[in-house]
């Protein structure tokens, strides 16, 4: 919490060019104002969503499922609590007019929640995070959660989950992509264990375009990890989740420890200094996991013991991979950033992928055969719709029972 404020109230207008700064200093009056209150956080909340909120729109007789998110009134001055978010988060409902039906559960994480909705008027289907507002000011994660938007607007890659949409309610942020029916690299793992090397070849090949993609635009992403990779439907790779990414600048460092910690190189175990290097140690523990089929370290209950095993342990690849593979894991699990192998064009030129281009639009052409199959399994199993009676109320008691898909 922030030292306590003089002025708990917030100022009665927008920030109008006040920057970063201000958005930080009313934060921390808000959140001195709630601890005083003695942390009724959700009760303050829906104080204010209370006295904001506009008419419910009337639904009409065959309409079943609510619009996700509700249009916000937009006269001037905008509530503190609105304009805060701005402009990653507009006030408009998503994509003007058109209705946005829930279908069902994707993933829950401290993050917030991801639904699968329908686009009813384009007859498609995408996945939206949801983001309690109240939870982005307690955990004081403003600046985290913009950037996030901000990162997702700049990006366009054809392994990347690009962003869709993102707009704010009067409780929640809605940060909407496409949906990737196949699932994620982790669930595949799960069910299959160790992949061959030819797949495991042209997954390592789709990330390290991702990744050089990324460090090129001065973009660190802080959480390479299996979960965080989605598959389409030929089985090809789309990374996602931005919320702990960064702009970073060649020459730059960063001293947050973040990220996941079977996956965090150990100069961010450590604290730091590091750079854009520690995504390529992720990719190594990764690829090492799908070829080995456990992970080369087990998970320690904090980053410290974390770092101690990673300290300790030789990572040697199983006898069974080939030498090209394993030269490939000891050159990424390198615990000397510097020495790392950190740069796309010694991936091209590297024995484990001869003979494999290194252009998106080649690597898509074929599907990947292990995912078709494990898609096709799934797409098996029916799916039906689930209501809510208002989609932006209180999301967290609609989640306890249980989500179909």
């Amino acid at each position: 919490m922030g030292a306590a404020s003089s002025e708990p109230e917030p100022p009665p207008g927008p920030l109008k060019g006040a920057g970063f700064a201000a958005e930080v200093s009313w934060v921390r009056s808000w959140r001195s104002l709630v601890a005083g209150l003695g942390g009724t956080v959700s009760g303050l909340e829906r104080s204010l969503a209370a006295r904001r909120r506009p008419q419910q729109q009337q639904r009409g007789p065959g309409e079943k499922l609510p619009r996700l998110g509700e249009k916000l009134a937009t006269g001037w001055p905008l509530p503190q609590f609105v304009s805060l978010f701005l402009p990653e988060f507009p006030i408009r409902p998503p994509l003007g007019q058109q209705q946005l039906k829930i279908l069902g559960f994707v993933a829950k994480g401290s993050f917030g929640t991801v639904l699968k909705v329908l686009d009813c008027g384009r007859e498609k289907v995408f996945a939206v995070k949801v983001v309690p507002k109240v939870e982005v000011l307690r955990r004081d994660t403003l600046k985290q959660c913009k950037e996030e938007v901000s990162i997702q607007k700049q990006v366009s890659h054809p392994f990347v989950h690009c962003l869709g949409d993102s707009w704010q309610g009067q409780r929640h942020l809605f940060i909407m992509c496409t949906y990737c029916s196949t699932g994620d690299l982790y669930t595949l793992w799960a069910s299959s264990g160790r992949l061959a090397e030819a797949t495991i070849r042209l997954f390592a090949a789709e990330l390290a375009l991702v990744l050089g993609y990324l460090h090129d635009l001065g973009i660190v992403h802080r959480d390479v990890k299996m979960e965080n990779i989605l598959l389409d439907e030929r089985g090809h790779l789309k990374l996602t989740d931005f919320g702990l990414s960064r702009h970073l600048r060649r020459g730059e460092r960063a001293y947050t420890i973040c990220g996941t910690l079977q996956y965090m190189a150990p100069e961010v175990l450590s604290g730091g200094p590091y750079s854009h290097s520690a995504d390529w140690w992720s990719l190594g523990v990764l690829l090492f996991t799908l070829a080995a089929g456990k992970f080369p370290v087990p998970p320690e209950r904090d980053h410290l013991a974390m770092l101690a095993s990673v300290n300790r342990c030789s990572y040697e690849s199983p006898g069974s991979l080939s030498w090209g593979l394993s030269l490939l894991l000891s050159e990424l699990l390198c615990r000397n950033p510097l020495r790392r192998l950190r740069y796309l064009h010694h991936f091209k030129s590297h024995l484990f992928f001869r003979g494999l281009p290194f252009d998106a639009e080649l690597l898509q052409k074929h599907p990947v055969d292990v995912v078709v199959a494990a898609r096709q399994a799934q797409e098996a199993a029916l799916e039906s719709s689930v209501a809510f009676a208002d989609f932006d109320c209180d999301l967290p008691a609609s989640l306890r029972r249980p989500w179909p898909g």
